[in-house]
């Protein structure tokens, strides 16, 4: 076990929630940032005192630039087992530790319904008419009967197909490599094209990982390819959708509603054309601060996990390692 406690920074902890949620003794000297910093150089001159440094997923980047401009930094520890927003090899390359923590897999599936039926029965602008002193404006749809129209069949969209087909709906899906026989086993269609899914599709719901082969997928043509009355969601990765077509093609009329749960820039910019007043007040844009996995349950394992792995580091022997540095971190100064 390191002989000194090591300073620890805990980032971007928009809830408020870390030292709550998870027993931090033994881990070292804690600080908490509630706040995300965009600029370079200005997360470098916070993080630089930190020997452990242990992010929200991709709320904080960590390219190789900011990794190296931190010469005290020895372990990273990261949410989830994938952080696309992390330069893993970097850190490698300069002796630093990383490890991750599991993730629940029914969190974002979970939300992913939740903006549907938010979506199909109304509800951000039936609230809003009640708040104001209003009453009833419109009719919302049901769900029992639609076509949902999974892009990704993978834990996550898999987990999602079965809750829609829970309220009467019926699943088809698509990916570039989805065979017939995986659709067969979870139980739902395979879509030959995206082009058939989006144009058959009631609602279309996005579960891919973020690759140079998904990014920018669904463009201009793909939006206008929906139906009029048809939903969009993206609770994946926001490069995946062009999200400025998307709103563009939703005033041209398709498709007629879109729920939107990550972005490009991560806290969206208050001036963020997505912003779309219009679109929002009618009910047909419905935007999510990122909530797919902010839950109670999932945020307690991630900084449960966290602490160990920080505890499991500082005795020797650290735990879900994510690389494998050359140098021994723990005597090793850079």
């Amino acid at each position: 076990m390191t002989s000194e406690a090591p300073k620890v920074a805990i980032l971007d902890d928009y809830a408020g929630a870390a030292l709550t949620l998870a027993d931090w003794s033994g881990v070292g000297d804690v600080t908490v940032f509630s706040d995300t910093i965009a600029d370079p150089s200005a997360l470098v001159a916070r993080l630089r005192p930190f020997e452990v440094v242990c992010i929200m997923r991709e709320r904080t980047p960590l390219p190789a630039s900011i990794l190296s401009a931190l010469p005290n930094l020895r372990l990273v520890v990261t949410t989830g087992m994938r952080n696309q927003s992390l330069d893993i090899a970097a850190a490698e390359a300069l002796g630093v530790r990383v490890c991750g923590t599991e993730i629940r897999g029914t969190t974002t599936a979970e939300l992913t319904l939740a903006l549907i039926l938010a979506l199909s029965r109304r509800i951000p602008v039936e609230a809003a008419s009640l708040a104001h002193g209003s009453w009833q404006t419109g009719l919302g749809r049901d769900l029992d009967g639609l076509t949902l129209g999974v892009i990704g069949l993978g834990k996550l969209g898999s987990r999602t197909a079965a809750l829609a087909q829970a309220f009467g709906m019926r699943v088809q899906a698509w990916s570039q490599n989805l065979t017939r026989e995986r659709c067969d086993e979870v139980g739902v269609a395979h879509a030959p094209t995206l082009g058939a899914l989006l144009e058959t599709s009631d609602v279309v719901s996005v579960h891919l990982l973020l690759s140079e082969r998904t990014r920018g997928l669904l463009g201009a043509a793909e939006f206008a390819a929906m139906k009029p009355d048809a939903i969009f969601v993206n609770t994946s990765r926001a490069p995946i959708a062009d999200a400025a077509a998307l709103v563009e093609s939703m005033r041209r009329g398709r498709p007629g509603m879109a729920a939107l749960d990550v972005f490009d820039e991560e806290p969206l910019p208050a001036g963020s054309p997505l912003r779309d007043r219009a679109l929002m007040e009618s009910g047909r844009l419905l935007l999510t601060p990122h909530l797919g996995y902010a839950t109670q349950a999932t945020f307690r394992l991630f900084y449960e996990q966290t602490a160990e792995a920080v505890r499991a580091w500082r005795a020797g022997a650290p735990v879900r390692a994510l690389n494998e540095p050359t140098r021994d971190q723990d005597s090793a100064s850079r």
